[in-house]
């Protein structure tokens, strides 16, 4: 009987009957776990057969060189994983289905970060490349200010009193839309920086200043730029507009008694588009302006209307130009003019210069072509960023605006001439045709230069001479500079045929002991000369003794 016995299969058999696998419930194997081969069968696995040295390697090749798809590797490599004879609780799903959504996730992830990055570097080039076009036009350097960028710069690099600003003359003109005088720049400012004490300051000059304009005889200073221009025997655009700017340089540096250092050529296009890119500008209007008639616009080739009320106004680029530009109904016709530009200058630079703007990519792109087509300057890159960044830093408080007709400064008055046959209205000076020795010395103090007004020197003036009255005539012009005089009296006993100038501050007023020595020229010396018999007042930081030579000086 025992060798009749039912034969009981071993527990560790394989769970297979002729490569047949079962679910394993009839061959006694547990039904959640993954089939794997006997360890006493020594028979290679295909796995192991494809990876032996002398089989084939499909796997190791790149499956990218040969054209797959990031999906179809994913599909492939899930061949690799254990065969599953059966997932009862479903786990081995779930941890399938979670990884495949992972890894789509992870794909998205990644597609949407190259695309945001592509985005970004497309904008940041398209931006770029506009910014250099913009750069190419409008910045065509030539100018220079020694403080534009340094507070601490060397003295010697000053020319003169005034150098310690940044000077800025502004000219506006019709340009291409305006076809009666296209050239004539109706508008002239001068914004002047000081960029060591944070102010600055816009001072309007009279379109119809009449003076003499080199080489064209005596005309009104809005004709500067169109003469300059239209003689220039240069070929290209932007030589001849930068000599015709060079004239009004010229002409204007003889009536203000300070240097330009910079200047802008702004056309009522540029205005326009300006005021309109930023999103209009606000104003708080000083007093009503209604114009009865009807205006016409060169622009939109329609009439307009302007009726701007006092108070808190807005302003769109048509409007504001009409604004800026309108003399009817003024009381003081082109002044009152002037006065309005420079609250619309202000308003631009701060609506300009606010974070609001520069955020703004579309804003930024069309200012960026307003200036394109329509705005020449003489700045270089390095400068504007300077300039910026300073403007910046000012408020729109510290920033004064000056005219020459506003008491107690009216130093002008109008009056006729005649050109051309006609006669025509203009403005001169009150002391005098020509004489432009008020309206300098009102000027040099308004804009006084930044180390002057920093150091503020205190400094005495003697006379060792036999002219009577010239130490008070130079101690005047001095103070014309912006100089801090506070003594003016006559040397007892001193050598009078060269002027003396001490320096009592250890040379600590660096700035203004060049301007002195560059004014009077002679070098500045520490001690006070022997057998002088001056004793100045106690505070003082400088001594001039004026001698024979003083006339030769400037």
């Amino acid at each position: 009987m025992d060798k009749h016995k039912k034969f009981k299969r071993p527990k560790s058999s394989p769970a297979s009957l002729d490569g047949i696998i079962s679910d394993g419930r009839g061959l006694g194997i547990p039904t959640s776990r993954s089939y794997q081969p006997s360890k006493g069968d020594k028979t290679p696995t295909l796995g192991e057969f494809i990876r032996k040295d002398d089989g084939f390697h499909p796997l190791r090749q790149s499956q990218q060189s040969l054209g797959y798809s990031p999906e179809a590797i994913e599909e492939r490599a899930l061949l690799d994983e254990p065969i599953v004879l059966d997932d009862i609780d479903g786990s081995y799903k779930k941890k399938r289905k979670l990884k495949k959504r992972h890894s789509h996730r992870a794909r998205f992830l990644k597609r949407a970060s190259l695309g945001l990055l592509t985005l970004v570097v497309v904008a940041a080039a398209y931006f770029g490349f506009k910014f250099y076009q913009t750069q190419q036009k409008i910045l065509a350097g030539g100018g220079k200010a020694p403080a534009v960028c340094d507070s601490n710069i060397n003295a010697d690099n000053l020319k003169g009193e005034g150098d310690g600003r940044v000077n800025i003359l502004v000219l506006g003109n019709g340009g291409a839309e305006h076809r009666d005088g296209p050239d004539l720049t109706d508008t002239l400012l001068v914004i002047s920086i000081d960029t060591i004490n944070d102010k600055a300051a816009i001072l309007s000059i009279p379109r119809d200043l009449w003076v003499r304009i080199p080489g064209n005889g005596s005309r009104k200073i809005n004709e500067a730029y169109f003469h300059g221009k239209e003689e220039s025997e240069a070929s290209e655009r932007e030589e001849k507009i930068r000599d015709g700017i060079k004239l009004v340089d010229e002409t204007l540096e003889k009536v203000i008694g300070v240097p330009i250092h910079y200047n802008a050529l702004v056309s009522f296009a540029a205005f326009r588009q300006s005021v309109n890119a930023v999103g209009g500008v606000d104003i708080n209007v000083p007093k009503e302006l209604a114009v009865s008639e009807r205006l016409w616009d060169e622009f939109t080739r329609k009439s307009y209307n302007l009726n701007v009320g006092a108070g808190q106004q807005h302003f769109d680029g048509q409007r504001a130009l009409f604004f800026a530009r309108s003399r009817l109904t003024s009381t003081r016709g082109d002044f009152d003019r002037s006065e309005r530009q420079r609250l619309m200058l202000i308003a631009l630079k701060d609506k300009a210069l606010s974070a609001g703007t520069f955020s703004n990519p579309v804003k930024v792109s069309q200012l960026l072509d307003s200036l394109g087509d329509n705005v020449y300057t003489d700045f270089d890159t390095r400068s504007i960023k300077c300039l910026y960044k300073k403007m910046s830093e000012i408020p729109s408080t510290s920033i004064a605006s000056l005219d020459l007709v506003t008491p107690p400064q009216d130093l002008i008055t109008g009056g006729s001439m005649l050109l051309g046959g006609k006669s025509v209205s203009i403005q001169q000076p009150k002391s005098g045709l020509y004489n432009y020795d008020d309206i300098q010395n009102y000027i040099r103090n308004a804009l006084r230069d930044s180390f002057i007004a920093k150091e503020n020197s205190s400094i005495a003036v003697y006379n060792a001479t036999s002219t009577v009255g010239l130490a008070a005539k130079k101690a005047n012009e001095l103070k014309s500079y912006g100089y801090n005089i506070t003594t003016v009296d006559n040397a007892k006993a001193t050598d009078p045929a060269t002027t003396i100038i001490v320096d009592l501050t250890k040379g600590s007023h660096k700035y203004t002991k060049n301007y002195l020595e560059d004014r009077f020229g002679v070098t500045v010396r520490s001690s006070m000369p022997v057998g002088s018999g001056l004793t100045p007042p106690v505070g003082t930081n400088f001594v001039i003794i004026l001698g024979e030579d003083v006339t030769d000086s400037r």
